[in-house]
Formats: structure tokens, sequence, C-alpha cells
């Protein structure tokens, strides 16, 4: 018997015996088990050239990453300090699984919702995001236009590149404002009046710019691009270049950090309008139950995607408590959502809709309107298929046992 016949059969019953072994299964050897990500890695080589080409909103980012200046890629792209939150929102996905629910007829799925008068074909919105015209010339409009295609509401930043007027004559239907009230409140007043005579059904307060974000990544990227920034971007006129703060004396004010707004201001804020008031940034139930108190007609459970403050929990985390503290009171959320599944999940804890911020700017900067169409399209087909996986016909019937927390 030769010494190689010898050494093969004797491979081969390690091997036998490793396969059948409890430590293969459970222990040490068990973290060689590939990811299947590794059978088929995302090539930045080879790059979509096409929408239709996308596989899933991911493959809209690194199109972007080769369209946009250095330095707008790196104002979208980053988080604030060790981007510990930014990383946190896509993580805490894996901390909820679905309970699904068989032998429920799903050949037909209803994904429509009313949220506070406005009827949408789906709970996925469009999450406000300032100065799109750095990642595309059409800027807003294109997304506007996308939003008109698949019939989702939009929330139009107070800092867009285009007037709540024109993003919501693009859209052929109300958009919903969101208002950063400045330092001064009587600025955020003749915003908030200029967003309901336009037809703005909805005022979304953010309050969780209060302070400068230190963005690193921003910087570092900035430092690489090789363009004279300054013909652009003049010295300390930030606001004053934006479209819906034309007309409106700024008196000194630049941006939109605010450090004086209380719940008091937030009385005087609501009594300016008499359109619906949401509030944009509240992770805590205690901010909910005082939002009840002052008349708010619902909240936007966010993080500001981990863009102005790092530590804090990531919104899924957060959204239990807050929908419990929230009782009728409709609740939105965003910060993260990149699937089907993530936006699923949202929804059986409690959540109303859930907006979506980073991936329509991918889209958008990859391929103008056509990106964005695509990507929403990619995020209502994925959550579709959800909604069969776990027996929901209807928004309806995504109940809260049909979630639970991991472990």
């Amino acid at each position: 018997m030769s010494r190689q016949y010898l050494q093969t059969t004797s491979r081969r019953r390690l091997l036998q015996f490793l396969a059948a072994s409890p430590l293969l299964a459970h222990g040490a050897l068990a973290q060689t088990r590939s990811d299947p990500a590794e059978w088929a890695p995302r090539d930045l080589e080879k790059l979509i050239a096409d929408p239709s080409q996308a596989l899933d909103v991911f493959d809209f980012e690194p199109v972007m990453k080769k369209n946009v200046p250095p330095a707008h890629f790196g104002y979208m792209a980053t988080g604030a300090d060790d981007e510990m939150t930014l990383r946190a929102n896509r993580e805490a996905f894996k901390k909820f699984e679905l309970r699904p629910r068989r032998l429920t007829d799903v050949s037909k799925i209803d994904m429509s919702v009313n949220i506070l008068g406005t009827v949408c074909d789906s709970p996925i919105v469009i999450a406000p995001t300032g100065s799109n015209r750095a990642f595309h010339p059409d800027a807003e409009l294109a997304v506007a236009r996308a939003a008109r295609a698949g019939k989702h509401l939009q929330i139009l930043s107070t800092v867009a590149t285009t007037s709540i007027e024109d993003a919501i004559a693009a859209r052929g239907a109300p958009l919903w404002f969101q208002l950063y009230t400045t330092q001064r409140l009587e600025i955020g007043q003749a915003l908030a009046k200029r967003a309901e005579a336009a037809g703005a059904p909805v005022i979304v307060v953010t309050l969780d710019v209060r302070s400068p974000a230190k963005w690193e990544t921003l910087a570092r990227l900035r430092r690489t691009d090789t363009r004279d920034c300054g013909s652009c971007h003049g010295l300390n006129d930030y606001l004053s270049r934006k479209p819906n703060f034309f007309g409106i004396e700024l008196g000194g004010v630049s941006g939109t950090v605010v450090t004086n707004l209380t719940w008091d201001s937030i009385r005087r804020l609501r009594d300016t309008v008499k359109v619906n008031f949401a509030l944009k940034g509240i992770l805590t139930a205690e901010d909910t139950r005082l939002a009840k108190e002052v008349g708010i007609d619902a909240i936007v459970v966010s993080n500001h995607g981990g863009r102005v403050e790092d530590g804090v929990s990531a919104t899924i985390d957060v959204l239990p408590e807050i929908i419990t503290a929230a009782g009728d009171m409709p609740v939105l959320v965003d910060s993260g959502f990149r699937r089907g599944s993530d936006i699923v999940k949202a929804l059986a804890i409690g959540a109303k809709a859930v907006c979506i911020g980073r991936p329509h700017l991918w889209g958008l900067g990859a391929f103008g309107q056509p990106g964005v169409e695509r990507v929403l399209a990619i995020l209502r087909a994925e959550t579709r298929l959800a909604m069969q996986q776990l027996g929901a016909p209807t928004l309806r019937d995504i109940t809260p046992a049909m979630v639970k927390r991991a472990g």
C-alpha cells in the first residue's frame, strides 16, 4: 500500500470526522464558513451603466461617487465624529427578526396608507435632504418628478435648492415642508407661512441641529477636491442662496444651527399656521409624551442619519418605546433604511411610514430622475415581497406579533 494512498485516506477520514463534529458546527472552525457575499462580491470596477441593471439600492452609491465631486459626495456620505450612529443605524436591524405567518392569501398586496390626510401608494416617504443641486443639476425637481411617478409622499427641506412652490408644481401634488427655524423664530414663522400658502399640508420641524457637526469624512474628501469651492459657495451666505429664504430678512442668520428652540417656541410656531404640525428628531418616550401634550399631530423618529450627533441610539432601537408613548399619534421613522425587510420591521413595530434619505440621493447622483425612480421601485418591490413572505396582504395586517427582538 503506497504512502500517498495512506495520506489521502487519512485526510479523507479527518474531513469526514470534522464534518460530523460539533466543533465544526459551533466551535472555532465554524468561523471559516464563508459569507455568501464572498461568492459574488460587488465589483467596483464594473459599475452599473443603467438604472435597470441595479439589483439593490447599494448599486447606485459607487456610481454617484464616480459622478459627483469629492466634497459634494462627502457632504452626503458623512456622519458625525466616529460615525458610530451612522453604522448603528444599519447594524441595529439585525437585532429584530420577523415572525411570518403562513396560509394567508397574499396574491394581492395593498401598500396604500393615509398619513395625516395624505393618501400614498406606499409607506415609503422621501425624506428631506438639502442642497440636491450638489448631486445633479435637476436637483429636487428630479426627486419630485420621481415621487410623482411612484406616487410617493415627499418632504422638502428648508435648505433645498428648489423652492417649495416649484417642487409642488413638479410633484403635481402637495409636499410636506421640513422646517429649520433658525436662531430667530420669526424667520421660522415666515418659512412656515410660505409653505402653508404654497399648499404644504404638514410642517415638519427638525429639532436636532443644535450645534455645528464635526464631519470628518467630508473634511477628508474635501481635501481631495481640486476645484475652487469659493466660486460656488460664498462666505456666510449659505441660507441666502436657498430659494425658500428669498424675500425673508435674515438679519445676519447664516446657518441652520438652533440653540434656543424650546417647547414654548414650538407652541408659538404651531399657532402661526393652521396646517398639521410634526416634529422630527424625537428619540425618547419622554419627548414623545411632551409632543402630545402640546398638540403635535405626528412625529418623525430620527437621528438625522447619524449626521449631527454621534453615540445616540439607532432609530429602530428606540422605535418600540416611542410607539408605546405615542398612542394614536402617527409615528414616522428614518435613518439607515435600505431594504424592504427594514421597512416592514418598522411597520410591524408600529411606524406609520418610513422615510428614505441617502438611497434616493445615490440614485439622483448616479442617473438623475431615472435613478431616483429605480431606487424607489426597488424598495417598493422589496417591501411587497417582504409583506408576502410575512403573510400580510395590507399594511393593517402587519402586526406587532410579526416582529421580535433577536436572541
